[in-house]
Parts: structure tokens; sequence; C-alpha cells
């Protein structure tokens, strides 16, 4: 009779694995998630940088206009000096936030592997029951 026990531990095996992997694949796609929520936060963290950017340009003009230097060549290099450091602070948001995309992906990428590879060991432990079944059928045929 432990082949009965056997067949049911190959079908516990097979669940498990099944179970294991559907968990990693739910895995990858919640930190899938998570790398679409970065890419939405940094358009809207570069939206919310150039609203302030764009008011310290107002203020910048403002009181170059009140000082009566408006046409200056400090002002003019102020504000391109300004404009510099905003594409360089853009630049250094979106590649930290590729970077972290990246990193998501790849956790993503991992869980599907670990699920892909606790389905094969899952596969394994169960045709290891199932031959473990058999010899026992063998051995109740050729005794009897």
């Amino acid at each position: 009779m432990s082949f009965v026990f056997d067949i049911a531990a190959a079908q516990q095996a097979s669940a498990l694995g099944k179970y294991n992997q559907a968990m990693m694949n739910r895995n990858a796609k919640v930190k899938e998630q998570e790398a679409q929520a970065i890419k939405q936060q940094t358009e809207f963290d570069i939206g919310k940088f150039d609203q302030s950017y764009q008011q310290l340009v107002g203020q910048t003009k403002v009181a170059a206009a009140v000082s009566g230097a408006e046409r200056s060549g400090s002002v003019l290099n102020v504000l391109r000096y300004n404009a510099e450091q905003a594409e360089t602070e853009k630049d250094v948001i979106t590649y930290n936030s590729q970077v972290a995309q990246s990193q998501k992906m790849e956790e993503a990428n991992f869980a599907r592997i670990q699920g892909n590879i606790a389905r094969q060991q899952a596969r394994i432990a169960e045709l290891g029951y199932y031959a473990k079944a058999g010899e026992s059928l063998l051995r109740i045929g050729t005794a009897g």
C-alpha cells in the first residue's frame, strides 16, 4: 500500500511546485508594477521640477527688471547657468529613475527564474515519488 502514499506525495509535490511558481510569477508582476510606478513618479517629479524652474526664471527676470539690469550680461549668464543646471538635474533624475526601474525589472526576472526552478524541483520530486510507487508495484507483482 505504500505506492498509494507515493502517488499522493507525487501529486502534492506537483501542486506545491505549481503554487510556488504562481507565487513567484505574482511577485514578478508586482516588481514590474513597481518599475512602472517609478517611471510615473519620475514623470511627476520632472513636471514639478520644470514648474519650480519656471518660477525661478520668472523671479530672476523680475529681479533683473526691478534692478534695471534686465539686459546685462550677468543676468543672461545667470539665466544660462540656471538652464544648464536644470538640464543636468533633470538628467540625474531620469538616470536615477532608469536605474531603479532596471533593478525592479531584474528583480522581476529573478522571481520568474526562481519560480521556474521551484517548478522543476517539484517535477523532479514528483518523478521520484512515481518511480518509488512503480518499484512498490513491481515488488507486489513479483511477490505474488
